[in-house]
């Protein structure tokens, strides 16, 4: 295990804001630096997270579960009815990530963390439903609690979109994870289409 600091936290992801304004902080713009993301203490502040869900990503990779995480990086996920987890995603630890800003929420971190709350006390009542009412509907009612990017129009769709082109691994292994059964799978197909 190391302990070189840099190995711990994706250091391009430490994104240098400022403050005050529209996103509601100090208000004497000061610099201020958004809190590194840990992925080998699963922290990812002000972040989409996205695991892949075994047998579905295998068929369609774009398809996955999906949580949000507070200004400290706790990962907040609407697993299953009336369940919304704290810190342990429901089908394994986090593959990708997509780094927001609190500069784009009014009233900053508060809003921010207020917004990931609300959405999680609100999913923690109701029945989870693969196709309309799920984990993605949970980061999109957070995000327009927040009115994150001054928008409540986030949806299923959008997000996973948006996860899905913009997201970043978050390493070799979460790359192999998403894409490896997909591609023995598509290419079991194509050998048994060539040779049957």
């Amino acid at each position: 295990m190391s302990t070189n600091p840099s190995h711990q936290r994706q250091q391009s992801e430490d994104v240098q804001i400022t403050m005050g304004g529209f996103g509601g902080g100090s208000g004497d713009g000061a610099p201020e630096r958004l809190p590194p993301i840990c992925v080998e203490s699963q922290r990812f502040p002000y972040c989409i997270v996205w695991t892949p869900i075994p047998v579905l990503t295998w068929i369609l990779p774009m398809i996955g579960h999906m949580g949000i995480c507070t200004s400290v990086g706790i990962i907040r996920d609407f697993a299953g009815a009336y369940f919304v987890s704290e810190d342990n995603m429901a089908f394994g630890k986090p593959t990708r990530y997509l780094r927001l800003h609190p500069r784009y929420v009014e009233g900053g971190s508060n809003a921010w963390d207020e917004g990931v709350s609300k959405a999680s006390v609100l999913y923690g009542t109701r029945i989870h439903n693969i196709f309309c009412d799920n984990c993605h509907s949970h980061v999109a009612t957070a995000l327009a609690n927040m009115r994150y990017k001054n928008s409540t129009g986030w949806n299923m769709l959008i997000l996973s979109m948006w996860l899905f082109f913009c997201g970043r691994y978050i390493g070799i292994w979460g790359a192999v994870k998403t894409w490896l059964p997909f591609l023995l799978l598509l290419t079991i197909c194509i050998l048994l289409g060539v040779y049957f």
